[in-house]
């Protein structure tokens, strides 16, 4: 369906790849963001950063892409950083207690 595509820019920022998807991460967006992580991870970088400032609303299969992002990360040893979460989807972070396992920025610049 064309209303599913999700647009993810994209910028280098010293050693670390920013990821920043637009819009809803649900069910049929999750597998685009799936596949950026997986396609930045093959450049190998040191951090890749994924910056939801502009993601209102992350749904269970939006948080299993990230899971899944992180696993492939530490197993190629690098770091995923999320960073600028909206209020709603740091209390999905917060209630399955993700805040635990991911390292979680205010500011993605930082």
């Amino acid at each position: 369906m064309p209303g599913d595509s999700m647009t993810i820019n994209e910028r280098s920022v010293g050693e670390s790849l920013v990821l920043q998807p637009e819009g809803d991460i649900d069910l049929s967006r999750s597998p685009q963001l799936q596949a950026r992580l997986a396609e930045a991870l093959g450049r190998k970088p040191a951090r890749i950063v994924v910056d939801l400032s502009k993601v209102p609303y992350m749904d269970s299969s939006g948080v299993a892409t990230l899971v899944q992002g992180l696993q492939h990360c530490q197993r190629a040893g690098c770091e995923l950083v999320i960073g600028s979460l909206h209020p709603k989807v740091r209390s999905i972070f917060e209630i399955a207690k993700l805040t635990e396992i991911f390292a979680i920025v205010d500011d993605v610049e930082a």
